[in-house]
């Protein structure tokens, strides 16, 4: 299932939770690449070939990758990349798509190169936030809030005190994986998914917070809803979804319509 053009390919919301684990105190500096050897190592990336004229980067965590997309960015608004269609985030990888010397010598010389960067620290506080607005009133919050060691009241609170980046796009249409919670309010998953999650079901699971554009099963927990959640995804607006890879999300407790 895809969700547009630049975002990242559908993959199970459950997978996603459970794959872009944050990294530790060592991320808040720069980031160095390594050669595919050292992958597994904190500060590691791997680079391989993805079919003809692509490339997959391996990063050794969530924050990496973000950081890693962000440099490609940067560097490609420069001029400083070589020709490439589409640069796709994942929750530890990021896909070089449309290599315009998509040859196995060009590919490769590439893959070197980005073995040679260092990757600045991630900014969060770059653009316009993302305003959106929720009702916190989701049948988990109790729960939420026992993870969290705190009040019922108190997850609203907390939550809408966050600000928020879109790591990676996925699973349906219009949904986003939204980072910013600090580790000790990392939420697990539901012991029972539900078989049905309605539209605009704000929900937390591992490090991400995400909102369902349309109903799906699903396993995280419930704190609230999107009154509006068409505003995710609109195909009749350009560009259809509101939320891309590195935008500021902050989200807005509104009252609850009678």
């Amino acid at each position: 299932m895809s969700t547009g053009t630049g975002a990242a390919r559908a993959v199970p919301a459950e997978r996603g939770a459970l794959a872009g684990r944050s990294c530790d105190a060592t991320a808040s500096r720069e980031v160095s690449a390594r050669p595919p050897a050292d992958a597994s190592t904190a500060d590691g990336i791997s680079v391989l070939p993805a079919g003809s004229g692509a490339l997959l980067v391996e990063l050794s965590c969530g924050e990496h990758a973000e950081a890693f997309h962000a440099e490609l960015l940067r560097r490609r608004a420069r001029g400083e990349l070589p020709a490439v269609r589409e640069i796709v985030p994942g929750a530890r990888t990021v896909l070089l798509n449309g290599i315009a010397d998509g040859t196995a010598d060009g590919s490769a010389r590439l893959a070197r190169e980005l073995l040679t960067w260092r990757i600045p620290p991630l900014r969060r506080d770059t653009g316009e936030a993302v305003e959106i607005p929720v009702v916190y009133d989701g049948p988990d919050l109790a729960d939420v809030a026992a993870a969290w060691g705190v009040t019922v009241a108190d997850v609203p609170r907390i939550h809408a005190g966050t600000e928020f980046r879109v790591a990676f796009c996925g699973f349906a249409p219009g949904f986003g994986y939204l980072t910013g919670l600090p580790d000790h309010l990392h939420t697990p998953r539901r012991a029972t998914p539900r078989t049905r999650v309605p539209a605009g079901a704000l929900a937390l699971a591992g490090a991400y917070t995400g909102v369902y554009p349309r109903p799906s099963p699903g396993g995280w927990q419930i704190i609230g809803r999107m009154p509006e959640p068409g505003e995710l995804w609109n195909p009749a607006r350009e560009p259809a979804a509101l939320l891309s890879p590195g935008a500021r999300v902050r989200f807005v407790a509104a009252e609850v319509r009678p």
